[in-house]
This record gives structure tokens, sequence and C-alpha cells, in this order.
């Protein structure tokens, strides 16, 4: 399993008390997991706007992560432009799936597949892992 984390998921894992910060960490030690610069770089701004302490946590986690550097041309995807390179990167990593907290933006694409790369939230994701919240 190869799961690219996006940037809502690597803003609330970057917070320590969160349950996110948990899941995540789990992720890591039992997929490879992979982002690129475009999500590291929106969760870093978000959190240096409002949480600038987790800044820290957020260097961890990249530290751990795979990082792709190219992105995949997603054609004949309804998505907005700035989540296009979400995707895109999820696809150029050849990741089985791409997680996301962006029901917003993404909800529509949850459980199916794109490209190959299936769309899930962290709740999603734990189901498959055979993970259930106590």
């Amino acid at each position: 399993m190869k799961v690219f984390l996006d940037a809502t998921i690597l803003y609330s894992a970057s917070r320590p008390e969160r349950l996110m910060a948990r899941f995540v960490d789990l992720l890591l030690q039992r997929t490879e997991c992979v982002s690129n610069n475009y999500a590291l770089c929106e969760a870093e701004r978000n959190l240096a706007r409002n949480e600038p302490a987790c800044l820290i946590h957020l260097e961890a986690i990249r530290q751990r992560l795979q990082i792709v550097t190219a992105l995949q041309n997603i054609s004949g995807v309804d998505l907005r432009e700035k989540d296009r390179p979400i995707l895109a990167g999820a696809v150029a990593g050849a990741c089985s799936h791409l997680l996301t907290s962006d029901r917003r933006d993404f909800g529509c694409f949850f459980g199916k597949k794109i490209q190959g790369v299936k769309v899930v939230s962290p709740q999603m994701m734990a189901e498959e892992m055979g993970l259930k919240r106590k």
C-alpha cells in the first residue's frame, strides 16, 4: 500500500494532540507514505498562520515521507485548479490511495479510483487497514 498524504492530512497530523497525528504515525510505520511539495507548502503555510509551534512536527513528518517531484497529467477530472496538483502527485507517485479530509473538493470521489488512485477519507483508510476507533 502506497498512500499520498494531502495538505489537510499533513496539517492535522502536525498537531500532536490530534488523533490524526497518531494515525499518520501508524501509516508511516505500516505503509509507504508519499506527498509532494505542493501539499507540504500548503500545510506549512496554514500552520505558520494558525499554529506556528506545530511547524516542527510537520518537518518531522516530512523527513519520513517519500517526496514526489513530478506531476502526472490528469485530464477529464472535474477538480478545482488548486486541487489538481494533489491528485497529480498521487498519480505520479504511483500511489494506491490518496488520503484527504477535504470533503468539499474530494468528497464526490471518496471510494472511487482515478487513474489507479483510490481517494479515501481517514475513516475509509482506517477501515481498509482493519482499524477500529476506540
